[in-house]
């Protein structure tokens, strides 16, 4: 079985991009979904990768690096027994 890890990930943009740059992180790799959200993030987005520096290289090279991304939060999806 193939080992894979996932994460929420959430960010803040400059204010009035949070579309546009929706619509980058969306076309990331390893993204799989990007959502609007209202409350303390303006983006949400579920990631996944083969392992964990798989994830971490999609969040940080892909996603940190957006222009108008102010803040990321990562939350790593674990299953408990």
């Amino acid at each position: 079985m193939r080992k894979s890890a996932a994460a929420d990930g959430l960010a803040n943009t400059e204010p009035g991009k949070a579309g546009k740059e929706r619509k980058k992180i969306a076309g990331s790799t390893g993204v799989k979904t990007a959502h609007d959200g209202t409350g303390a993030y303006d983006l949400i987005a579920y990631i996944e990768g083969g392992d964990i520096s798989e994830l971490g290289n999609t969040i940080v090279s892909q996603i940190q690096s957006i222009d108008g991304i102010t803040q990321t939060m990562t939350s790593v999806v674990v299953e408990l027994p």
